[in-house]
């Protein structure tokens, strides 16, 4: 019987090791620079290539090239210039890390499951801008397809950039009578994830209407002036122009 029931023991702790060990999953942040490589480092090539700061090729090894576009993406968005790849640059390039996610059991069936509306940040300043702007692509554009939301939220990059517009993300959002969806309450709706997407690539520079500063549905627009505004893209539903 003592040795039945040290057998019994014995698989019950084999047993719970091995519910606690399944259930793992550790993903340890990274730093990327110089000498890194991999699916990452192709992911921080493509986009700085997108939006303007890295001109080689997107192979997923850290040379020089891709080692000073980090360092001019720092610099352009107000952050530690080290060329270093870690997490404050990560996330400014809409690249986020797992760490040390431990599940011990599975959550029971009746559990609440976790909503799948995008939250708003709580950290910082940008992040409350890419929130921002991620809410008035959603209300001005969530139909469009992934580059039809990126150019709406280059539109009002381009107007803080603009002297003849607020000079704040805010301020051209909420500008009287700018955009629809700010009249009319559809900017109130939680953003989709595209649309956070699409806002953080616009505001690092990802500008597919080179430039414009208005656009329009041409089947609902009512005002003539636009045919005096300088078309540069029509993207999806809209029209894209420079004054």
């Amino acid at each position: 019987m003592r040795h039945k029931r040290f057998f019994a023991i014995a698989m019950m702790v084999v047993m719970l090791t091995g519910l606690f060990t399944a259930g793992e999953k550790v993903h340890a942040a990274q730093n990327y620079t110089w000498g890194s490589s991999g699916t990452v480092v192709r992911t921080i090539q493509d986009k700085l290539k997108r939006w303007g700061y890295y001109s080689g090729s997107v192979d997923g090894k850290f040379g020089m090239l891709t080692f000073e576009a980090v360092k001019y993406f720092q610099r352009t968005n107000g952050l530690k210039v080290d060329g270093i790849a870690g997490k404050n640059t990560l996330e400014a390039m809409g690249i986020f890390q797992t760490v040390a996610t431990v599940t011990a059991t599975p959550a029971p069936t009746n559990a609440p499951q976790p909503t799948a509306t995008p939250t708003p940040p709580t950290s910082s300043e940008r992040e409350s801008d890419v929130w921002l702007l991620a809410c008035l692509i959603n209300g001005e554009g969530r139909g469009e397809s992934y580059i039809g939301q990126v150019s709406i939220g280059a539109v009002v990059m381009n107007r803080v950039k603009h002297t003849g517009f607020p000079n704040t993300i805010s301020g051209v959002i909420y500008q009287p009578g700018a955009f629809d969806a700010v009249s009319d309450g559809q900017i109130l709706l939680a953003p989709t994830q595209s649309c956070i997407n699409a806002a953080r690539d616009a505001m690092n520079g990802w500008d597919p209407v080179d430039g414009a500063v208005f656009y329009w549905n041409p089947v609902t627009a009512t005002s003539k002036w636009v045919l005096t505004l300088t078309v540069t893209k029509t993207v999806g539903n809209h029209v894209f122009a420079k004054s």
